[in-house]
């Protein structure tokens, strides 16, 4: 790494940094204030609030680290324009676009932590939360309930099963009273009712079984038995995570707390190959929206080079000025244009790209311009 590099990630790292930290603090102390009373009715204890926003932070840093890498690269920049350092380094051979290599493999390490936190932290941190926050309550009445999703039903349509479930365990995997039935190539029809069932090695191992065989053309042959690991089918535990988290998107309240990572939401489109278009629209606009979003941290730097870099700029809060209201711009755009393709008004990759492709594009444009 060149000196210059050296030079450019010091001078960018310290206020980055303090936005960082001062974001967090400050989301936390709000944060903490407004459910005080709640974690007091819950019983939760230092750690115990610790713990719950330790899982909660991936979800906050998808959303601060563009705004606070923002402020901090406009900070920097400004601040070496109104030095003349920009001057004096392109006056040594080194292009514009040489020197902000920096900040571009800076922006390239946050898009793939927040693809990382979007995909493996941030989809279960809303439920892990949920978890710490009723911990203390294991003893009392209902607090196993909540581990159980009643009346389950779905359609595999890549495999062309259907399943009916009493109730399964969202902990464990464990169900009861499963009702799965099916179709084979040759026409043959098969219906499985079972008092239980479980997630092993072995597949799905289903107890005290009620296998009914439907030949084409002939009556129904039944057969009963104990124990049938059914290896064949592909509905993992994880899939079916991904069914009951998604179908409960229709709830309002369950909307605002979801966090779909790609691997869900593809899941999901897997096992429903014929979905409605409303539906179809909202989950492809979500899917595109999360390939998108990591992109905003290198987006971030193509609009603020042309304001922080411009020369002869005296004063430091001039350009953040103008390129925060340029970000605000970006993402009141993207939030409409997902709001749009979740309405199935635009296509979901335009709803979710067109925002990433305008203002990089734009910011591309404006830096190749200065003088």
């Amino acid at each position: 790494m060149r000196l210059l590099d050296r030079y450019l990630l010091r001078e960018l790292l310290l206020p980055l940094s303090y936005c960082l930290s001062g974001f967090l603090v400050f989301w936390v102390s709000f944060d903490l204030i407004t459910e005080l009373e709640t974690f007091q009715r819950h019983q939760m204890t230092a750690g115990d609030i610790a713990s719950y926003y330790l899982v909660k932070m991936p979800e906050l840093l998808v959303l601060i680290v563009p705004i606070a890498f923002l402020l901090a690269l406009l900070y920097a920049l400004t601040n070496h324009a109104r030095h003349h350092e920009l001057i004096a380094i392109r006056a040594a051979g080194v292009s514009l676009w040489r020197t902000a290599m920096p900040y571009l493999s800076v922006g390239f390490l946050f898009c793939l932590g927040i693809f990382y936190l979007n995909e493996f932290l941030a989809p279960d941190g809303t439920d892990k939360a949920e978890r710490i926050l009723h911990r203390r309550e294991t003893a009392a009445p209902g607090a196993l309930e909540r581990q159980w999703q009643r009346n389950l039903n779905f359609k595999n349509d890549f495999e062309n099963r259907i399943w009916n479930i009493a109730a399964y365990n969202t902990e464990t995997a464990e169900m009861v009273q499963p009702q799965v039935e099916w179709r084979l190539p040759d026409g043959t029809r098969k219906n499985i009712l079972a008092a239980r069932a479980e997630y092993t090695s072995e597949g799905w191992v289903f107890h005290d079984v009620v296998e009914v065989i439907y030949a084409p053309g002939q009556t129904g042959t039944r057969i009963d038995t104990n124990r049938l690991a059914m290896a064949e089918f592909g509905e993992t535990p994880e899939l079916i995570r991904s069914e009951i988290k998604i179908s409960g998107l229709s709830n309002i309240r369950a909307a605002r707390k979801a966090q779909l990572s790609i691997r869900e939401i593809r899941n999901y489109l897997r096992l429903h190959h014929r979905l409605p278009a409303a539906e179809s629209a909202k989950l492809n606009t979500q899917l595109q929206g999360r390939l998108a979003e990591p992109w905003t941290c290198l987006v971030v730097v193509l609009i603020a080079l042309p304001f922080g870099a411009a020369p002869g700029r005296r004063n430091v809060f001039v350009g953040v000025a103008s390129s925060i209201f340029i970000c605000f711009s970006y993402f009141v755009l993207l939030k409409l244009g997902l709001a749009l393709g979740t309405g199935g008004y635009l296509p979901p990759w335009l709803a979710a790209w067109f925002p990433n492709m305008l203002f990089g594009a734009a910011g591309f444009w404006m830096t190749n311009r200065l003088p």
